[in-house]
């Protein structure tokens, strides 16, 4: 026995998930066809990975989501906020990412100089 899963054994899915993301699906399809768009988009992005949340700041077609996006991105996400500002420095969406940017920065260098 391993203490790994083994990547050459197929994937054994319970039915009860497969029930419950079917669920989520038909939830979130019923959501963006009889709500607002803008309004799911928001929600979603609340309980999105990192990724999504990049991708959500850089190519989002609402303003709004774009923002949220923005404002939900740590340390790690600094390449993707500094590209938004280098692309749109003189939008509003961009100077939310170089608020950003130094709210992250000074978050970072004030723990540094408690911790380090």
């Amino acid at each position: 026995m391993g203490c790994c899963d083994d990547p050459t054994e197929a994937v054994k899915i319970n039915r009860t998930d497969v029930a419950r993301i079917q669920q989520q699906y038909g939830d979130l399809l019923r959501d963006l066809f009889t709500s607002d768009p803008e309004k799911v988009m928001l929600k979603q992005l609340n309980e999105a990975n990192t990724y999504l949340r990049e991708l959500a700041a850089v190519n989002a077609h609402y303003d709004s989501v774009r923002e949220q996006a923005i404002k939900l991105l740590d340390k790690d996400s600094l390449a993707i906020l500094q590209k938004i500002v280098d692309k749109q420095a003189e939008t509003h969406i961009g100077k939310i990412a170089q608020e950003r940017i130094e709210y992250l920065s000074s978050k970072h260098g004030l723990l540094s100089k408690i911790f380090g």
